[in-house]
């Protein structure tokens, strides 16, 4: 219903490109507002595949909070959809624009309004890079923990809106978990505040949450105020090869029933140290089937990793080897970021799966991805964030073959059914957008669907704030 109201306006033809324009400008600088098609189809799309993707009308480029608002009045006035972005380092096609929709950039909106070490919260803008801001803060003696694998160009308010996670997880959670009050310009363009700068609080239902993960479908968050943490110290990390998968998240399961808390504890199978070794001669053992890597930031790191080291060698490594310094644990933190990038490269596209599964299931999932990489005759890399069972197994393909694109797809599809049957999610990082919306709803079934939709007809009742995307 909500698309059939944005799809009879445009199909009446009352809102053209020309008078949609003059209206923002009426509240937007010249250069804020960009209408050239070669560079409004630079912003079609985020980096998932396999997601269609429109011709956005106009890209706007909003400074301030009134310019966001009078973007939302003139779209609701005309009943234009809008689809928020940020950096488009997304890979659910969350980000991925419609025909004729105002694209709203909120990339130039990248201020660091307020680094409060008494408070411990930082006050941003959502176009702040997400490593820009824990460098802000590191300089304070703080620490903002979710780091997602694109914190260097991914910004805060796509961490927002997808929920994101990233390699500190295990200890520290993802970004919900430290967004306390939000600014949010409604569908209509009224401002709304949500949530607290204080420590505590619990009044009310708890809308902060509501919009952290909503892929900009319920509002535009505008600013928020977020959690900080006292910097921990350098954290030390150790490197153990085992000759399967299936050992090394036994090694992981022995860590976490152990009571260990690990500030990292990342898996890469053999195929993706291979493709990250092709790519960047990081040295890594590629004899090894799975590489376990575990870091601590505590006050004796040097003592944690050997408690896990030895945890590892009765798992069955074949080797384990512990950073000796910071600059050695960079670079295999290096290798890691790596991955995804180095995936891409083994065929030139990749299709990333996001299936989370109880810890316990781990082995089960790398097991099950590796028949279906066999099946459809595939290379298919695994890396995970093991410590809270947050799997990526990334399908490596040629686009331009359409029977290998077929079969990609088809792999995918099967990879995100097992996770299910495992008990996991369809997503633990990434979102929905437009690649999971199917798997949605499974995932949630019929009552639960029906009531976010629910939602969203409140706060969207016209259905103009990224259409298409979730449901």
């Amino acid at each position: 219903m909500i698309m059939s109201r944005i799809e009879a306006r445009r199909d009446e033809d009352t809102v053209a490109a020309g008078p949609l324009v003059d209206r923002l400008l009426g509240g937007l600088p010249h250069e804020a507002v960009l209408t050239d098609p070669d560079v409004t189809a630079s912003y079609a799309n985020d980096m998932a595949s396999f997601c269609p993707a429109g011709s956005p009308a106009v890209v706007v480029l909003p400074r301030t909070v009134e310019q966001v608002q009078h973007v939302m009045r003139t779209a609701t006035e005309l009943r234009v959809p809008v689809v928020p972005q940020g950096a488009r380092t997304g890979l659910s096609g969350a980000a991925n624009a419609t025909d004729g929709c105002v694209v709203l950039s909120l990339t130039r909106m990248d201020r660091i309004l307020e680094i409060n070490p008494v408070d411990r919260i930082a006050v941003v803008e959502p176009g702040v890079i997400n490593a820009t801001l824990s460098r802000a803060v590191g300089e304070h003696g703080l620490y903002y923990p979710p780091d997602p694998s694109s914190w260097e160009m991914c910004t805060i308010g796509g961490n927002i809106g997808t929920a994101s996670g990233g390699l500190c997880c295990v200890k520290y959670g993802v970004t919900a978990e430290y967004v306390l009050g939000l600014d949010v310009v409604l569908a209509d363009g009224r401002l709304m505040s949500t949530g607290r700068r204080t420590a505590k609080g619990v009044a009310g239902y708890d809308l902060t949450r509501l919009f952290v993960g909503s892929e900009g479908s319920l509002g535009i968050v505008v600013r928020a105020v977020l959690a900080l943490r006292p910097k921990p110290p350098e954290q030390l990390v150790l490197a153990a090869e085992f000759s399967s998968g299936a050992a090394a998240c036994d090694a992981v399961c022995r860590i976490m029933a152990g009571g260990h808390v690990p500030s990292l504890l990342e898996l890469m199978d053999r195929t993706t140290v291979k493709a990250v070794n092709d790519m960047a001669r990081m040295g890594l053992p590629e004899s090894t089937e799975a590489l376990l890597l575990a870091a601590f930031d505590t006050t004796d790191p040097a003592a944690d990793l050997a408690a896990v080291g030895a945890l590892c060698e009765a798992a069955g490594a074949t080797q384990v080897v512990p950073a000796e310094d910071a600059a050695e644990s960079g670079l295999l933190l290096q290798a890691r970021r790596l991955s995804l990038v180095a995936l891409e490269a083994v065929k030139g596209t990749t299709m990333i799966d996001d299936v989370c599964v109880p810890r316990s299931k781990l082995g089960e999932l790398i097991d099950g991805v590796e028949r279906i990489a066999g099946k459809h005759r595939l290379t298919i890399g695994v890396v995970a964030h093991a410590g809270d069972g947050n799997t990526h197994p990334t399908v490596c393909f040629d686009a331009s073959d359409p029977e290998e694109s077929r079969r990609a797809r088809e792999s995918f599809d099967e990879i995100m059914a097992l996770g299910l049957e495992l008990g996991g999610t369809i997503t633990g990082e990434h979102g929905v957008g437009v690649l999971k919306k199917e798997w949605l709803a499974r995932e949630i079934g019929p009552v639960g669907l029906e009531m976010q939709r629910a939602v969203k007809q409140v706060f969207d009742p016209l259905g103009i704030l990224n259409p298409g995307k979730l449901f």
